[in-house]
């Protein structure tokens, strides 16, 4: 599986780099960047918990 950020609905907020920070990193705009690798199955759990946290859903994992 792999996580993906909508840009232009990312508010920068920061909660899926607080709660995986192993999958989601800010950049230099602010804003919300995935890992490109395939999620380890170890920190599954954790990626959903930062997608089901964005407070405006611009997260998702398949």
């Amino acid at each position: 599986m792999k996580a993906f950020v909508d840009r232009d609905t990312c508010i920068g907020c920061e909660a899926c780099a607080g709660t995986c920070p192993e999958v989601f990193s800010m950049d230099d705009e602010g804003k919300s960047v995935p890992i490109k690798e395939d999620i380890p199955e170890s920190i599954l759990e954790s990626a959903q918990d930062a997608n089901e946290g964005c407070p405006v859903s611009a997260i998702s994992i398949n």
